[in-house]
């Protein structure tokens, strides 16, 4: 069963290339598979490529997914850099 938390966006400048870089680095400290949804798209939050591409503006709703073995530490994780880097709450 996998874990989701959707959050909104409040940086000014949205889900930019350093965040998005601290994101992609903690996804992957994971087993777990992590996904980031915006507008209907899906991507891995494994991938910068993939995070940059959704290009997710200030005021977004954003959903994260894990599914797998530390799918709710992966979860609680990405939620405190997202915090942390006063990307979102």
């Amino acid at each position: 069963m996998a874990v989701e938390k959707t959050m909104k966006i409040t940086d000014a400048t949205g889900v930019h290339a350093r965040p998005a870089t601290v994101l992609v680095n903690k996804a992957g400290s994971f087993a777990s598979d992590v996904t980031l949804e915006y507008n209907g798209k899906s991507v891995n939050l494994k991938s910068i490529m993939g995070v940059m591409s959704l290009g997710i503006p200030k005021d977004s709703e954003i959903k994260i997914t894990a599914d797998g073995s530390d799918e709710q530490e992966a979860i609680d994780a990405i939620v405190d850099v997202i915090k942390k880097e006063e990307l979102g709450e």
